[in-house]
This record gives structure tokens, C-alpha cells and sequence, in this order.
């Protein structure tokens, strides 16, 4: 059975016997329709096919998923990132906390997958049974605290989380705003991480995350701050180098009016 691209092979040589027999003088017009029909061809085989938007995976898992995060959460980061216009010190201080935070929250769930699984107690079978109060103290409990240290305590209870995520000396805007971003997308991160557990996939996945975030860091700053040069050419340089400086002009002016 004929393919409609066999059919239509065809159909274009019929026609182009059926010209040639019809204007054999007519050479301009013969060529012109066959540029004609293999444009049309060009197009129907080629361009007129639907295109491949997924591209092939890569050959890292690690990759793989960091890409997928990579999706979720720098949409995320560049919105509250460019909100941040007052200063650069205030987006320079936003990045640094969201490096930070990815690393610290990551680098303990990679030590905790490396360690060997723990062992279950040996030798403790023995039940306690401790009857807690509504107030979750039990009754018989003994406070040795002093007043100071039970103050102490009650003021760390009370303390803005938001100063313990802080780095000292970085802008506070940045940093909330930063602490703000990390807490929509840091259960992704996690996530995202603790599905790898092959090593090399841990690895790669951390060193090109924090290596994208900075990268990504970079290009939205010069979205932020172009560094965009004035067009210019060799005719108005020129004129530019040759035009007196002001203070010559001013020099000339009073030397008229002395005249």
C-alpha cells in the first residue's frame, strides 16, 4: 500500500511530465515550479512534522530530578528575588541565605544517609509507664533550674526564627525575605534529595544545585541591573574627541568680552 508521501512523489513527477510536454521551450517556468515543489516537499516532510519539546534524559538520575526541581522552585526564588530593588546589599543578602539554608538543610540528611543503620537496644525490655499531666509535666518531675536559666530558656522559646536562619552582617530585608522563600520551597528540596540514594546521584544533585542557584543568582542581578553599553560609531567618536571642553569654551568667552 502507497504512503500519502509516496502518492504525493507521484503526483509531483506527473505534473512535471505533463509541463515539460505541454512547454518544452519554456524553461524558466520548469524551473520555477520545481523550486516551487521542493519547497512544498521541504516543508510537508520536514518542518510540517511535529517536533520533538521533550528532550532525551540525561543519563544521571541525579540530574534528572534536580532538573525537575529546578522547575518548581526558580520561578519561586526569582519572583521574591527581584522584589528586592531598594539595595543590592538586600538581594546580595537574599542569596546568600538561600545558598546557606539549602546547604544546611541538606548536609545533614546526607551525613544521615551515610550512616550505617543503627542497631535496636539490646537488652531493655522493661516497660515505663510515666503518666503525664494535661500541662505535660508529670507530677513528681523535679525543676533543678535556676530562675535565670528558666528565664534564659523562656526568652530562646521566644526568639524570631528568622534571627537564628540570619548570617551576621547581612541586610535583615533580605533575610526575611529569604526566609520567607525557603520555607515555601525547602519540603521540595528535601524531597526531591531523599529520593536519591545512590551516592554518586546524591553528590552530583548538591554540588549542581548550589551551583545552579548561584548561576541562576547571576543572570537575575543583570536582569535586574543591565549592563547595557549606549550604541554608538566611528563618526560620532570622532566628533566627541575633537569638541572643546567646556572650560575652553568657558576660557574663550571671557576672553571675548575683555576684548
Amino acid at each position: 500500500m502507497k504512503t500519502p508521501e509516496d502518492l504525493l512523489r507521484e503526483n509531483v513527477r506527473d505534473l512535471i511530465s505533463f509541463v515539460k510536454k505541454k512547454n518544452k521551450d519554456i524553461q524558466p517556468e520548469e524551473q520555477q515550479l520545481r523550486a516551487v515543489i521542493r519547497e512544498f516537499l521541504r516543508y510537508e516532510l520536514n518542518e510540517g512534522s511535529t517536533p520533538d519539546n521533550d528532550p532525551a534524559p540525561h543519563k544521571s538520575t541525579g540530574i534528572n530530578v534536580l532538573e525537575d526541581l529546578l522547575k518548581k522552585i526558580i520561578p519561586q526564588i526569582e519572583d521574591d528575588f527581584k522584589l528586592l530593588t531598594t539595595s543590592e546589599e538586600q538581594r546580595e543578602s537574599y542569596r546568600a541565605h538561600i545558598v546557606q539554608a539549602v546547604v544546611q538543610t541538606l548536609t545533614p540528611v546526607e551525613l544521615n544517609n551515610d550512616a550505617p543503620d543503627k542497631e535496636p537496644s539490646q537488652g531493655i525490655d522493661e516497660e515505663i509507664d510515666i503518666d503525664i499531666s494535661d500541662d505535660g509535666e508529670d507530677e513528681r518531675f523535679i525543676d533543678i533550674r535556676s530562675d535565670k536559666e528558666r528565664a534564659s530558656e523562656e526568652d530562646k522559646e521566644e526568639e524570631d526564627p528568622r534571627d537564628s536562619f540570619g548570617i551576621e552582617g547581612k541586610d535583615t530585608t533580605g533575610r526575611n525575605m529569604a526566609y520567607t522563600t525557603f520555607k515555601k520551597v525547602e519540603s521540595q528540596i528535601i524531597d526531591s534529595y531523599d529520593m536519591l540514594s545512590n551516592p554518586e546521584d546524591q553528590e552530583i544533585f548538591f554540588d549542581y544545585l548550589i551551583a545552579n542557584l548561584k548561576l541562576y543568582f547571576d543572570k537575575f542581578e543583570k536582569e535586574i541591573q543591565p549592563d547595557v553599553k549606549e550604541p554608538t560609531n566611528q563618526a560620532y567618536d570622532t566628533a566627541a574627541a575633537e569638541e572643546p571642553a567646556d572650560d575652553e569654551i568657558e576660557g574663550e568667552d571671557t576672553l571675548d568680552l575683555e576684548i
